[in-house]
């Protein structure tokens, strides 16, 4: 077996009907809606332009730029890269001992790269970058590393497969980033908002 093997079937064995049930719950995307809305927030509160409607189209502009950061992440993961390299899951690869599933979820067929990975990298790093709070990007990047923990947990990817998409999430976040900095100004000096 390889590496990215043996760390699968490690953590996948590890298992307990508490672990269960909460990386289910950590591995549906639903459950971060919450999370999404805090951000949002916190965003609205710290870029405060000297007009209403500025800081409303700001607001609009950061929002866009986020969904365009997780489609743009979950079609290159979803949409190019697994059928493209149809790297079987370890929830479908034969090769793979016996894994322990959870709900009877083994996943889609292809696992590389995690959407999910690439998904919240790119929310996570995107919001770091333009709130830039310590605090904040720390407490988002365990999230990231739980939700990607959750994945290999329930035995739907390899450890590959995570750096893969955390790489594509990064990457979209980045360009996403310095496209709203470079074009729509949005990192402006009337910003009411600092960087401590």
């Amino acid at each position: 077996m390889s590496i990215d093997t043996d760390i699968v079937v490690w953590v996948n064995g590890h298992h307990s009907a508490f672990l269960d049930s909460f990386m289910w719950t950590v591995s549906t995307p639903t459950t971060w809606i919450p999370l999404y809305v805090l951000l949002l927030v916190l965003l609205g509160f710290a870029y405060k332009r000297k007009t209403w409607s500025g800081t409303m189209h700001t607001l609009f502009t950061i929002l866009i730029g986020f969904a365009i950061a997780v489609a743009l992440s979950d079609y290159i993961s979803s949409g190019i890269l697994k059928p493209l390299i149809c790297r079987l899951r370890p929830t479908h690869d034969g090769s793979v001992p016996l894994l322990h599933l959870v709900n009877g979820y083994k996943g889609g067929m292809y696992g590389f790269c995690s959407s999910h990975a690439a998904n919240s990298m790119a929310v996570a790093l995107l919001f770091s970058l333009l709130y830039r709070k310590k605090i904040a990007t720390i407490l988002l990047m365990l999230w990231v590393a739980l939700v990607c923990y959750s994945r290999i947990y329930l035995g739907v990817h390899y450890p590959t497969d995570i750096i893969a998409g955390l790489f594509v999430g990064s990457l979209m976040a980045v360009v996403v980033w310095v496209t709203l900095t470079l074009v729509f100004h949005v990192d402006d000096e009337d910003l009411l908002r600092d960087d401590s």
